[in-house]
């Protein structure tokens, strides 16, 4: 796979910290602008960092291609079943160059945050506890745990202890809300620090609420840095 594009939002001050986040199938980087827009005012020390999927064959869109981080071929309970791991590990590489660029201009890994939505959480999820880089934080929204037999195999030591946000809204026609409490159950028992934030009526979109939820834990976990 070919490096990947980002919609790139600069740090309004002294740049401490950085957002990498990862948006869902058929979007682009340009598409969660807003919500580096809504939030740098409060984190001027934050830059972040919105890259855009590569273009896939989507069998969901029959076949047809758009920008996705990996395959799917349903979103019913064969999201499990026939997981397209080639398309995520590829996926995985392409963020983890762009995490590790970060970190070799100057931005230690703790003070970075993962997260993504969709699937951009799918991707969120898997690259922010694989990673051998310890990160700050891995939020995840109306997403789910991917390949999560392979997952406690695949987990890193580093990021065992990393806060995890994860955000669903119990009205998600899309991916089903029950999937991203489950994931977040998962996730749970294998010992992981998680929150699960539940927004009723809430569809596959963003809420204020989860904005504002957002905003709180980047303010406990990327804090501005005393000169």
């Amino acid at each position: 796979m070919s490096a990947l594009t980002s919609v790139v939002v600069g740090a309004k001050a002294k740049h401490t910290a950085t957002v990498f986040w990862l948006h869902g199938l058929g979007d682009s980087g340009a598409g969660w602008s807003f919500l580096a827009e809504e939030l740098s005012g409060m984190f001027p020390h934050i830059k972040w960092v919105l890259p855009n999927a590569p273009m896939l064959p989507v069998t969901l869109n029959g076949g047809m291609k758009m920008p996705a981080w990996f395959d799917l071929t349903g979103l019913d309970r064969s999201i499990a079943a026939n997981q397209d791991e080639k398309g995520m590990l590829s996926s995985m590489a392409a963020v983890n160059g762009l995490i590790r660029q970060e970190v070799d201009n100057g931005i230690p890994s703790d003070r970075i945050v993962v997260g993504g939505f969709s699937q951009g959480c799918v991707l969120s999820l898997l690259v922010g506890l694989t990673s051998e880089y310890k990160f700050g934080g891995v939020i995840g929204c109306s997403g789910w745990l991917a390949l999560a037999e392979k997952f406690p195999s695949m987990a890193s030591e580093a990021n065992k202890k990393t806060p995890v946000l994860m955000c669903h809204g119990d009205s998600d026609p899309v991916v089903n809300y029950s999937f991203g409490k489950e994931s977040a159950g998962v996730l749970e028992k294998l010992g992981y620090n998680i929150k699960f934030n539940t927004y009723p009526g809430l569809v596959h979109s963003a809420s204020p609420k989860e904005l504002s939820d957002i905003a709180s834990f980047l303010k406990d976990h990327l804090p501005p840095v005393s000169a």
